[in-house]
């Protein structure tokens, strides 16, 4: 270029005409522009307005623009506070209704459970002949007080988390020997939880009317709750016996299988189920006769022995 033609710029020269390539669709390069990556350069000129960033882009702490999901904000908050609003009333309903008979504490003591305690609990109710000790572990508190400690610290404390999931999978097993043998409807899950809380209830009437007529001394919600896990733990046996009858091994070996979950949770019951009846002297303050004693063993060998009935109604699915 000659000097002649030479010219100088004082901003940028200007753009030149080249030809713009034609865009791919099936290209990776080929981004629209309302779905460019967030945070992705974008040059702005001197005059252009500083960008808002995306809503997604923004901290967990920050605003939710609900406008970006097509809803509008006011709206939404509105419904947010009904949420948190009839969550807290329901709340505040179970603790009113509900925690007058059975304190949430208690409940939640009860589900105080971990994976140990359970594989250790579940291993105890099958092979309880060798256990030792039986008797519960207490703890003493800052205040002077002492309370049972929870299942994950004491074998022997009694949960619920156990029966509770033994009687989900005892109705699950029941649906599928149903199944199995093309009996299998809908009402089946129906009709095997109402028989199982059917046996769960008379199971309960029966302990709790003759710790009533006996005078045996315990915490009403207490007793309540510890009464309902002892009821709950012949679910376990149960489950055992139909999968034995599930895998085929013949009437023979099922029954066999039947007879000795049995005996492990008539004797898991003995044994639990006697610092309640026959507490220690120095746990009570009233002294037990003999006559008394005589009445509460005898009651306490019907507890166990009646779980055969109980066990034979709940396998016969």
């Amino acid at each position: 270029m000659s000097p002649q033609s030479y010219q100088r710029y004082t901003s940028s020269p200007p753009a030149q005409g080249y030809p713009q390539p034609i865009p791919n669709p099936g290209h990776p390069s080929h981004i629209s522009p309302p779905y460019a990556a967030a945070g992705a350069y974008q040059p702005m000129g001197p005059g252009s307005p500083p960008r808002q960033p995306h809503p997604s882009a923004m901290g967990p702490g920050g605003p939710v623009d609900f406008s970006a999901w097509g809803l509008d904000n006011a709206t939404a908050a509105f419904g947010m506070q009904l949420g948190q609003s009839a969550v807290a009333a329901g709340q505040e309903y179970v603790q009113k209704n509900l925690g007058g008979f059975i304190p949430i504490s208690m409940l939640k003591h009860h589900f105080n459970v971990s994976n140990s305690y359970v594989l250790n609990k579940l291993r105890l109710l099958l092979f309880p002949w060798r256990h030792r000790p039986w008797s519960r572990r207490v703890v003493r508190l800052e205040n002077g007080q002492s309370e049972w400690s929870p299942p994950r610290e004491d074998i022997n404390s009694p949960d619920l988390y156990i029966p509770l999931m033994a009687l989900v999978t005892y109705i699950l097993l029941a649906a599928l020997h149903s199944g199995l043998n093309a009996r299998f409807h809908p009402e089946i899950l129906g009709i095997t939880a109402s028989k199982a809380l059917a046996v769960v209830l008379l199971d309960f009437l029966f302990v709790k009317s003759g710790c009533y007529l006996l005078n045996i001394p315990g915490g009403l919600s207490s007793q309540v709750l510890d009464v309902l896990a002892y009821d709950g733990y012949k679910f376990v046996g149960v489950i055992v016996t139909l999968i034995a009858g599930l895998l085929g091994f013949g009437r023979t070996l099922y029954l066999l299988v039947f007879l000795y979950t049995f005996l492990s949770t008539a004797f898991f019951l003995l044994r639990s189920l006697r610092s309640m009846v026959l507490p220690d002297a120095s746990a009570t303050a009233v002294a037990v006769n003999p006559s008394q004693r005589s009445r509460r063993i005898t009651f306490l060998f019907l507890v166990a022995v009646s779980q055969i009935i109980y066990m034979g109604v709940l396998v016969r699915v």
